[in-house]
């Protein structure tokens, strides 16, 4: 058996947690060791907007928040479980990054 890591990530944690269950429901239907999901930190990008008043006043900012939720998970994997995996539907906005190791 070989070792997979697969990370996923996501701006909209709901759609990353359906894609996470499928993942590990697969991988408990066909008896392959899984370790995780383990919940990476969360990634917050803030960025200050410069409200501009109608005339010459105080500086008014608006701050807009995007938050970049992440998840980790290592399996024994064999080839059965990868074809699984590949018809897993992904929404747009989760992306996935499967790395084979040793």
């Amino acid at each position: 058996m070989t070792k997979v890591r697969i990370r996923l990530w996501s701006v909209n944690v709901e759609h990353l947690n359906q894609v996470v269950e499928q993942i590990v429901d697969h991988a408990k239907k066909l008896g392959v060791k899984i370790s995780g999901p383990v919940p990476m930190p969360t990634k917050r990008l803030v960025v200050p907007v410069l409200v501009p008043p109608h005339g010459e006043g105080t500086k008014v900012y608006e701050k807009w928040e995007m938050r970049i939720h992440k998840r980790l998970i290592d399996v024994d994997a064999d080839d059965k479980f990868m074809r699984q995996i590949m018809r897993i539907r992904v929404p747009d906005d989760v992306f996935i990054e499967i790395e084979v190791l040793k």
